[in-house]
This record gives structure tokens, sequence and C-alpha cells, in this order.
């Protein structure tokens, strides 16, 4: 191995370790320069109230475990039973448990700093505005709304309230998702000409009143849930937009179940510098893998944008980066950030968001009309 490309290794696994929030498009800068835009921190913790209490609410939660600026602080949940586990689990004081009912009450609560919304999808505009208001910073899962309108709603309103707006962008800080960007945003291999990004599950036993099934609550099936990784890592990879998209949804093999959203969807994004991205959601069948051909090489993952571990490797051989934990990485660097009293880099921002579902839009419209859609 090269002392380049010892360096490249080394540079990210310490910005995946530590302040992996400032790697900003389309170029990451040098790690001492980030070192520097942040600045140093007293090692205060960002006191953060979880929204929702569903399954990856809890995956979060015993991320904090790994965190050095986050703690957590308090819950909002609509269900009393899990509010008594989760006070008992963690420690979470009774003035920091809220419901639905008197979240806006928050505001006069200064032992809470963030509101991490984890509710369907469909909640997420609505507890993004009401955090606004009672003046908390907040994260906001992914897909970050339904429209692109409803994005430019929430950045304007944390705007307006002197609040940040992050979108759980965790493999921003993941380092083999470093390495795809830095190969392909500096072209390490030339121009990248082709990208095939897929993400899919084969879920048999999902329960037929899952919100995921549900379009007032998904905004739609696996384009929503899984795609929108995919769309992202087309994005960050070539550090450029899609100027065009056409999509097919695939076959309904559970009409009992996909009477609302599509079960599977195939799309293509089209880019100004000549590359293409052919990608494809489902919940059909098992797929998590990424591929680039680029003019004078290729690099690739596989798993690539699940929860990992991930494999990876390109025309120089190997990656050989940490397993991380992705939520605690994401969450940290979020918070140093916003504790050191900057403004979060806009790739994890809600302009970030924003452009994910102006892309997430033009493909639902390229599958149900059958045209090649320009996004302007």
């Amino acid at each position: 191995m090269t002392q380049q490309h010892k360096s490249r290794r080394s540079f990210v696994k310490n910005l995946s370790l530590g302040i992996g929030s400032t790697a900003i498009l389309p170029v990451l800068s040098s790690f001492q320069d980030l070192n520097e835009k942040i600045g140093r921190t007293d090692r205060k913790k960002l006191n953060i109230a979880l929204c929702g209490l569903g399954r990856y609410a809890t995956l979060l939660a015993r991320s904090f475990v790994d965190t050095e600026y986050c703690n957590l602080a308090g819950i909002i949940t609509g269900t009393p039973s899990k509010a008594v586990d989760w006070k008992r689990r963690y420690a979470i004081p009774d003035a920091n448990i809220y419901d639905y009912g008197n979240f806006d009450t928050l505001k006069d609560n200064p032992d809470i700093d963030l509101v991490y919304v984890v509710l369907p999808n469909g909640m997420h505009k609505e507890f993004t505005l009401r955090a606004a208001a009672a003046g908390k910073h907040v994260i906001v899962e992914k897909p970050m709304a339904f429209t692109e309108k409803d994005c430019e709603e929430m950045i304007t309103a944390c705007q307006k309230a002197g609040v940040q707006l992050a979108v759980g962008y965790r493999l921003h800080y993941e380092p083999n998702h470093l390495e795809i960007k830095r190969l392909g945003q500096r072209k390490v291999f030339g121009q990248v000409r082709l990208i095939e990004v897929s993400l899919g599950y084969s879920i048999d036993d999902i329960d037929p009143n899952d919100w995921h099934l549900k379009k007032n609550l998904s905004g739609g099936g696996p384009l929503m849930n899984l795609g929108v990784y995919c769309v992202q890592a087309s994005r960050y990879v070539l550090g450029e937009e899609p100027i065009a998209a056409t999509a097919q949804f695939g076959p309904v093999t559970k009409p009992e179940l996909y009477t609302e959203v599509e079960e599977s969807i195939t799309w293509q994004l089209y880019f100004a510098s000549g590359a293409m991205a052919t990608s494809t959601s489902t919940n059909s069948s098992g797929v998590d893998r990424f591929f680039a051909s680029a003019e004078k090489g290729f690099f690739e993952l596989s798993p690539a944008v699940s929860y990992g571990p991930f494999r990876g490797r390109s025309s120089h051989g190997e990656f050989d980066f940490p397993v991380i934990n992705q939520q605690a990485a994401q969450m940290d660097g979020i918070a140093k950030v916003i504790l050191a009293g900057k403004q979060l880099p806009e790739h994890i921002s809600g302009i970030e968001g924003k452009k994910d579902m102006k892309v997430l839009e033009a493909i639902y419209t390229a599958a149900e009309t059958g045209k090649k859609i320009f996004l302007s």
C-alpha cells in the first residue's frame, strides 16, 4: 500500500470516529481545517428528546452510550406504557416525559435542547414545526417530508425560530461512504459514468396495518423508506444533482398488502456530467449493493446502504475501515457543531432533505406517467 493510500485511510478513519459532520459537499476538506472550522467544545452534552418510540428510536436510545456529546434527556410518546418503560429503562425524569398533546410545553423546559423526530413520515412536518415553535433544534428522520414544498416550510419555520434543522443522514458519517464520496467527487478513477445502487428486503410477515403500507403515514412504499438512501448515494458520490428521471413500478406480488403504496420501483437518474444511476427499492426481495464504474476503474460496497457492516473494494484493492456505531457518530457529529455555536453543514441540513424530496417526487411522477421528468 502506498503512503498516499495509507494517509487517505487514516484520514477517513479519524473523520468517521470524530467530527464526521463536517465532511461537506462537494469535496472533503482537510482534517485540520475541519477542526478549526468547528472549534472545540467544553464537552458539554446536547440534551435530546426522542419523539416517537418505535423500533428505530430504540436503536437510537441504545446508541447514546457510544456518544460523547449527547444525552438522552427526554421522550415524547403517545403510548403511556412506553413512557413508563422508557422512564425506568433510561432514567428519564418525569419533567422530561411528554405526549403529543402537551408537546408544545417543551418551550418551558430548558433541559431539552433538541427534539429528534422519529415518527412515521406523515408526522415529520407537524412535529418539526411544533419543535421549532418551542424553540428547540430538530433532527428529523428521512425522508424529511412528503413534498419539496413541505420541506421548504420546515426549513423556513426553523430559520424564523432561530433553531437548526438536521436530517438523519447517518451515512454521511460512515467511513466507507466517506471513501466512495471521495473516490467519486475527486475523480480518483476519472469521471464516474455508471452507478448502480439498490436496497430492498423480502418482507413476508409485515402486519397489514403497519404504517409503512398506509400512504397517509408513509407517503409511499419502499422508495420513501429505502430508496432515499439510493438517491442520496448517487448524488453525493457524483457531487451533482440529477437533471432528469425515468421510473417504472415493479409487479405487485402481494395485492392484499399493497393497495396504497408500491411494492417495488426501479428508476434511472441522469446527470449533466453524462453519468447515469440506476436503482431499485423493493419489499419483495433482498438487495443491498452499490457499484460505480468510472473511466479508469470502479468502486463498490456490498452490503452498501443498510446498517452494515459494510464491505467495499475498488480498483486499488479492498477497503479497510472500522465498523462504527452509525447512529452515535451521526448524533455526535450534529451535537458537536451545535454545541460549538456553528451552523450545520448543508449536506445534513433541511436543505439536503429538500433536494432528496425533489428527486423522489420526480421519480414517482415518472413512474405514474411513463414520461421522462426533467428537474429544473
